[in-house]
């Protein structure tokens, strides 16, 4: 089977105490495969470090979406200004985002996606970058946010048609949303250009200390023949450099 690599989130480590170099040094010291969602001034860093940028944001923003026609136009700006980037600087994935409800439907919330992300879709298969629409949880963290379920995603992707939109799949969040997780993996993967890495309750490290049994839904991710990035996007309990090792480690190697 093929090896799945690690990448470990930016904005979850680079906090209490912890700079940027220290992070990029830690996890490359670690035996990591990439960081994501990094600042552009540290891309640099990042590759002189021997580290992939494994995924970025290719849009604002979180809560102001592809769901509204009206940013579309700026979306498409975007995504286009960081496809470019992203192939000048190797990175495979371009995060998006439907934004919040705000009162939309979501028959009509995933139609207006669907149409904002075709606008885009045959440049970033030129690029050869994929646009991974992010699955995030509307009941914790997000509230509101429309991209809440995996069917309610799927469905976007269906519409748009295209084999580099896809979804990324988070497991905290879709535990907190609606759980069946090895088997929505097991019948979705093909769907999933990338994965978010979390235990759950807290948002802390994926160990047994928490309900997820990650030995498990990495066996399933594997089995689907999965080589992209798993994105550890965690808060530590502990000392992060500790719960980072502790979490490659737990990570099937091959």
């Amino acid at each position: 089977m093929s090896q799945m690599r690690v990448s470990a989130a930016w904005w979850c480590y680079v906090r209490d105490g912890m700079d940027g170099d220290t992070f990029i040094r830690t996890v490359a010291d670690l035996g990591y495969h990439g960081v994501e969602l990094a600042p552009r001034d540290a891309w640099p860093r990042i590759k002189d470090a021997g580290l992939a940028i494994a995924a970025v944001s290719g849009h604002a923003s979180l809560t102001d979406g592809l769901n509204r026609k009206e940013n579309h136009d700026r979306i498409e700006r975007e995504i286009n200004e960081h496809l470019a980037l992203a192939q000048q600087w190797g990175i495979p994935v371009l995060l998006c985002f439907s934004g919040n409800r705000n009162g939309l439907d979501d028959e009509q919330g995933a139609e207006n996606t669907a149409e904002g992300l075709r606008r885009v879709a045959k440049a970033a298969e030129d690029a050869g970058v994929t646009l991974a629409l992010e699955l995030l949880n509307s009941k914790v963290d997000h509230l509101d946010y429309q991209c809440d379920r995996t069917d309610w995603g799927l469905k976007v992707c269906q519409m748009v048609g295209s084999p580099r939109v896809n979804l990324l799949y988070d497991i905290y969040h879709m535990q907190i949303m609606e759980g069946d997780l090895i088997r929505t993996i097991q019948g979705h993967h093909d769907q999933f250009a990338h994965y978010h890495i979390a235990g759950n309750p807290g948002r802390h490290e994926p160990n047994d200390s928490q309900e997820l049994n990650y030995p498990a839904i990495y066996r399933a991710i594997h089995a689907t023949g999965y080589t992209g990035y798993l994105g550890m996007e965690f808060i530590s309990t502990r000392d992060p450099v500790d719960g980072l090792r502790a979490a490659l480690a737990a990570v099937p190697a091959g």
